[in-house]
């Protein structure tokens, strides 16, 4: 089964869901569901921080030890060191307390703010994957429905980035962000 599924947004913006690798993408930005750290973890965060190499640490450590901790709903870019994608910026996505302690608009901050820096970067591309659905806890279908929205809000506000594509590690999530992506968008 072809996993692609895409969605136009207006006359220039195009939304796309696949099933795939996040650290194999080819889009000029890549998108780092990263705890406040920086300095790597489990699931997506270690997954791109073990495929970029320690380049990417390097820069991590730099921009912590500038700025201290990176609070939730925030991004902040690096290079993409060994990585296929130009740069990888890094957002910090809410842990599920139940859904009342203000995850959801710190989750659509989370995608809002890594569009905003791959605009200021200039990227064309950018590749997303579920941010909080890991060991965070974010249920798939209310993240699924707060990240399309997200994109969908912001995304006729961008110049330069025309595709926004969610990077899906499973069956189970792509269905769910599609089922997001075909409620949400007319």
């Amino acid at each position: 089964m072809n996993s692609l599924r895409r969605y136009g947004i207006g006359t220039r913006h195009t939304l796309e869901l696949v099933i795939g690798d996040i650290t194999l993408e080819t889009t000029d930005a890549i998108v780092n569901a990263a705890n406040s750290s920086l300095l790597g973890g489990g699931g997506v965060d270690g997954a791109i921080h073990d495929a970029a190499g320690p380049a990417l640490l390097e820069e991590c450590k730099k921009i912590r030890a500038q700025h201290g901790p990176l609070p939730p709903g925030h991004a902040v870019e690096t290079s993409g060191a060994n990585l296929k994608a130009r740069y990888v910026i890094h957002t910090v996505g809410p842990v599920w307390q139940g859904g009342d302690a203000g995850e959801p608009a710190l989750l659509e901050s989370c995608y809002r703010e890594s569009l905003l820096v791959a605009e200021q970067l200039s990227c064309a591309s950018v590749s997303f994957p579920s941010v909080s659905t890991g060991a965070f806890g974010y249920p798939v279908p209310d993240a699924a429905l707060v990240a399309v929205q997200a994109v969908l809000r912001q995304i006729p506000l961008c110049r330069s980035v025309m595709l926004v594509r969610f990077v899906l590690f499973h069956e189970q999530i792509h269905s769910e962000y599609r089922e997001a992506a075909e409620r949400l968008i007319h």
